[in-house]
């Protein structure tokens, strides 16, 4: 079975809360070599006027990873992940996430279509507080590959 291209159009409910903690945002930053202080420091982050430390913008991808997988894991959906290769990923931010934000993300499935044998899905996490305030839009484009 390919990928569904019926699924173009679906949304799926929003996510658990995902909890972004100052130790998180300094790997993160650690990991993608981002070296302000803001990253690591809740003194400096505040002197900038943030709440707390702020995650470097890539940091995003943590929460929308959460959101993709819902749709990579739906059977009906007919992705096989030992087939996927990531094409794409941008960010749209409203506001920087910072530590001690509780995120929430809702999956759009935005399109899904067939080339060259190959099935390439993009899909649209709108990351937001519980509350509904917008934090992010990431989009997200996956390769499946077909069958050799």
């Amino acid at each position: 079975m390919g990928v569904n291209t019926a699924f173009q159009g679906r949304s799926y409910p929003p996510t658990e809360p995902y909890l972004v903690e100052r130790s998180h945002v300094a790997a993160f930053a650690d990991a993608v070599g981002a070296g302000s202080d803001l990253h690591r420091d809740p003194e400096a982050a505040r002197a900038a006027g943030y709440a707390d430390v702020v995650a470097p913008p890539t940091y995003a991808v943590v929460v929308a990873q959460r959101c993709d997988a819902q749709l990579v894991q739906d059977p009906e959906a007919g992705i096989d992940f030992s087939r996927v290769v990531h094409g794409s990923q941008a960010f749209a931010h409203h506001r920087p996430l910072v530590a001690g934000d509780r995120v929430v993300g809702t999956l759009h499935v935005d399109t899904v279509r067939e080339a060259g044998g190959h099935a390439m899905v993009t899909t649209r996490s709108e990351l937001a507080t519980p509350e509904g305030e917008p934090l992010c839009t990431a989009t997200s484009t996956i390769v499946v590959r077909g069958q050799s």
